[in-house]
């Protein structure tokens, strides 16, 4: 049986993302930027979401889509976290955390599209 997608270290990364971006978004500076919050948040659960959505075809080619989708979805989340330091909503220092996991997730999921892509060689 494969691993569900609860077990890949790439998905409950993304959950740690995620959970940094809602507390981030608490700021007050984030009060009246409504449009901004739903962005970034819908950005963030995409990147777990479409893990958990390609692992369950239970074929490599479907589930590299969905992690190409996903990859896409982090990158969304890194440039609006550059918008929140350049926009003055936060600081370097607030973002730091969510920028670097951003670069992780994102090196963890080439890896894991790659290593798929030669078993489909």
């Amino acid at each position: 049986m494969t691993k569900s997608f609860e077990e890949f270290q790439v998905y409950q990364k993304g959950v740690e993302l995620t959970k940094l971006i809602f507390n981030l978004l608490e700021n007050k500076s984030f009060e009246k930027e409504y449009s901004f919050k739903d962005q970034i948040k819908r950005a963030a659960i995409s990147i777990t979401n479409n893990i958990a959505e390609g692992s369950e075809y239970n074929n490599n080619k479907q589930f590299i889509r969905f992690l190409k989708i996903a990859k896409g979805s982090c990158a969304e989340v890194r440039s609006m976290l550059v918008l929140c330091k350049e926009l003055g909503f936060s600081d370097e220092i607030e973002i730091k955390e969510s920028y670097n996991l951003t670069i992780e997730i994102s090196q963890n999921l080439s890896n894991f599209i790659k290593y798929l892509s030669e078993k489909i060689k």
